[in-house]
């Protein structure tokens, strides 16, 4: 699990014993992770009409949902869109139940370890408040994300966009506050190329395959064609 994380995945530590202090533990346990069951399926309940958002998955290694970031019919809130998600995208994510609420502790194949874990943001922010509780309506924008945590926040995020002149685009960084600035290094891939940009812009050419940014130590971008 990752500890020092955003304000949106809060850290916790595990009680240090996790045996029964008398008589009837077990039994008041029992009742504690059947509770925060229910909280959880609450916290999933979509409303009768849905929220429709577009909703990624970037992973340790690679994409794991949405690259184009796709629009889905699901709850008002993050977690409720990553649960629909992993239905689409048929992968596999667990929620520890805390006191600070529903926890997102591994998405795919890797748990958080050390300063490293999940995180997200809705239209480029990460709330400050647990995915439970942090609220999307139609249109908004649903990122999650691993993430490496320093005292500055989360691992900075790609943002690719399209500019008007053809084949060419602009990649720009944004922090845990959504505050945008070029992202200066950042490389464009597409077609098994590898183009540089020039204070986060450039221009791939002809092409057939998707165009997607990366950058050392941010998170690889979202996709576009």
């Amino acid at each position: 699990m990752a500890e020092g994380g955003a304000p949106s995945q809060k850290t916790f530590r595990v009680a240090a014993s996790l045996e029964p202090l008398a008589e009837g533990g077990f039994v008041f346990r029992r009742l504690i992770i059947l509770a925060g069951v229910a909280l959880l399926a609450c916290a999933l309940a979509a409303p009768a009409l849905g929220v429709r958002v577009k909703v990624r998955v970037e992973g340790k290694t690679t994409t794991i949902f949405g690259a184009t970031q796709s629009t889905l019919t699901t709850g008002s809130n993050a977690l409720a869109a990553l649960d629909t998600a992993s239905v689409a995208g048929e992968f596999y994510y667990h929620v520890r139940q805390t006191s600070f609420g529903p926890f997102v502790d591994q998405i795919g194949l890797y748990p958080g370890a050390g300063t490293s874990g999940w995180s997200f943001k809705i239209n480029g922010v990460s709330p400050p408040v647990g995915a439970d509780q942090a609220t999307v309506k139609d249109g908004d924008t649903v990122l999650w994300y691993w993430s490496t945590f320093s005292e500055t926040g989360g691992s900075p995020t790609l943002l690719l966009r399209r500019r008007s002149a053809r084949n060419c685009y602009t990649v720009l960084s944004q922090n845990d506050q959504g505050v945008s600035s070029p992202a200066t290094g950042a490389r464009l891939l597409v077609d098994g190329r590898s183009v540089k940009t020039r204070a986060g812009r450039g221009c791939v050419g002809k092409h057939r395959g998707l165009v997607r940014a990366t950058l050392p130590n941010a998170v690889r971008s979202n996709a576009l064609t």
